[in-house]
C-alpha cells in the first residue's frame, strides 16, 4: 500500500527593519512598523521579530549599520538552527540597487522593501485587465533601476573591431551587449507596450464616463482600510469586496445612488498609504481619473486609528499631487464605534494628549473647524447614516443645480394627495 506524504502550506515568516531618525522618532517608527506588519500580513507573511536602529539617516551601503546587520544575520542563523526558518527581511523604506545587493550578500535571504511589498499586494489583489496592466507597469518601473546581473555564466562581450580601435579583445568581438542590457531593453519594450495598452483603456474609460449622463459624480477617497467599500455597499446596496486588510479595493467601482429624489454617481477608489511609491501613483493615474473628474470628494477617515491626523495629511498631499485639492470636500469620520480614549486623572497636571481626547472633544474640534462639511459615523453599525444621506443630498443637489440648471434628472416627489413636495 502506498504511503502519501501530507504537505501543508506554511506561512512565510518575516523580520521587519526600520530606522529611528531626527525626523522620525521612536513612536512614529513603531507606528510605521505596525503598518508594515499589517502589509506583511495582507501579503501572507507572519512577523517574528522587529529590528530598529537610531541613525542620522539610512546608510548608503547597507541601510542599517554593520553591527545591526550582523545582529539580524545572527538572529536568522539562530532561527535556522532552531528549525524556524526566516523567509524574508522587509525594510520600511525603499532600498537602492546597491543596498539590495549588499544586504542580500550578507543575510542570504529574500530582501523586500516597503515598495516591493505594496507592489506584491497590488499584484495579488488585481482582478481586472486594467488593474493587472497598471500593476505590471509599476513593477517594471520599480525593477528597471534594480536589475542585477544574474547571468553569471555569461562574460561581457566586447564590441567593436579593427586593429585595437574598438574595445573588443581577441575572441570577444561580438554584439557588444551584456545580458543585463538585453534585459533592460526587453523591459523598456514591455513598458512601452503596457503604456499603450493603458492609453487604450483610458480612452475606453473616458468614453464610458461621457455616457453616464448628466449626473453629479462623487468620489470616496481616503487612506487604505478606512471603510470606503463598506460605505459604498451601504449607500448603493452594492456588493463591493470589503475586508479588514490593506488595499482590499484596487479597481474603481462606480454605482448609482438615489437619495430622496436625487440620483448621483458614487465611486469607490483605491486607498492611499504613507510612503506610497511614486511609480505606483504614476501607473494608477487612469484609475484615479475618477477622482480628477469628480464634482465632490468625500474624504473618509478612520477616527479610531491613533494616527488618523497624519493619514489625513497623507491623503491631502496625494490629492494635491493629483491636482484635486481645490475640489469641494466632505470629511466623514468613520468607525466611531471602535474609538477608544483614556480620561486624564483629576490630579494629572500634564498637558492632554491625543489619547486623552474623548469623541465629543474631537467632534467639537473638527466640526468647529469644518462647519457643516464634517460628520461622524459608523458604516458597520449604521450610526448617523441618515444624517450622512441628508448631507449628501444638500451638497449634491447644490452642485447639480449649478452644473445642470435645466434639471434633467432631478425629478420631483409627490405626496399621497398628488401635491408636489
Amino acid at each position: 500500500m502506498k504511503e502519501f506524504i501530507r504537505s501543508e502550506a506554511r506561512t512565510e515568516t518575516a523580520v521587519l527593519v526600520a530606522l529611528i531618525t531626527k525626523t522620525q522618532d521612536e513612536r512614529k517608527t513603531a507606528e510605521y512598523l505596525d503598518e508594515l506588519e499589517f502589509l506583511a500580513e495582507t501579503a501572507g507573511a507572519a512577523t517574528v521579530r522587529r529590528f530598529t536602529q537610531r541613525m542620522d539617516g539610512p546608510s548608503a551601503v547597507t541601510y542599517v549599520g554593520k553591527g545591526k546587520l550582523e545582529e539580524i544575520r545572527q538572529f536568522i542563523l539562530d532561527e535556522e538552527e532552531a528549525e524556524r526558518e526566516v523567509g524574508m527581511v522587509i525594510f520600511d523604506d525603499e532600498l537602492s540597487a546597491k543596498q539590495l545587493r549588499n544586504i542580500e550578500r550578507e543575510l542570504k535571504v529574500k530582501i523586500l522593501d516597503r515598495t516591493s511589498l505594496i507592489l506584491d499586494i497590488f499584484a495579488m489583489r488585481a482582478q481586472t485587465a486594467n488593474a493587472k496592466t497598471q500593476v505590471e507597469l509599476a513593477q517594471y518601473r520599480y525593477m528597471l533601476p534594480r536589475l542585477q546581473r544574474l547571468w553569471t555564466h555569461l562574460e561581457r562581450q566586447g564590441g567593436g573591431s579593427g586593429g585595437g580601435g574598438g574595445k573588443g579583445s581577441v575572441g570577444l568581438r561580438g554584439p557588444g551587449e551584456t545580458q543585463l542590457e538585453m534585459d533592460r531593453r526587453i523591459i523598456l519594450n514591455r513598458m512601452s507596450l503596457l503604456k499603450q495598452r493603458l492609453a487604450d483603456i483610458d480612452r475606453q474609460k473616458a468614453t464610458q464616463r461621457k455616457n453616464r449622463g448628466r449626473l453629479i459624480r462623487v468620489a470616496l477617497v481616503g487612506y487604505t482600510n478606512v471603510g470606503k467599500s463598506t460605505l459604498i455597499n451601504l449607500l448603493a446596496k452594492a456588493e463591493v469586496f470589503a475586508e479588514n486588510k490593506l488595499f482590499a479595493t484596487l479597481d474603481t467601482t462606480v454605482r448609482k445612488v438615489i437619495v430622496g429624489n436625487l440620483p448621483f454617481l458614487l465611486a469607490d477608489t483605491v486607498g492611499f498609504i504613507r510612503k506610497l511609491p511614486t511609480d505606483l501613483v504614476e501607473s494608477f493615474k487612469s484609475t484615479l481619473d475618477e477622482v480628477r473628474e469628480a464634482d465632490l470628494l468625500v474624504h473618509v477617515v478612520d477616527v479610531s486609528h491613533p494616527d488618523f491626523e497624519e493619514q489625513i495629511e497623507v491623503v491631502n498631499k496625494t490629492l494635491c499631487d493629483l491636482g484635486c485639492s481645490d475640489k469641494p470636500q466632505l470629511m466623514v469620520f468613520n468607525k466611531i464605534d471602535a474609538y477608544r480614549w483614556t480620561p486624564k486623572e483629576a490630579d494629572d497636571l500634564t498637558p492632554a494628549t491625543r489619547e486623552n481626547l474623548s469623541l465629543d472633544d474631537l467632534k467639537n474640534t473638527w466640526m468647529a473647524r469644518l462647519g457643516g462639511d464634517c460628520i461622524f459615523i459608523s458604516a458597520r453599525e449604521r450610526f448617523n447614516i441618515e444624517e450622512l444621506k441628508e448631507m449628501f443630498y444638500s451638497r449634491v443637489r447644490e452642485l447639480h443645480v449649478q452644473k445642470y440648471p435645466y434639471n434633467d434628472f432631478l425629478f420631483s416627489t409627490y405626496s399621497e394627495e398628488g401635491e408636489e413636495l
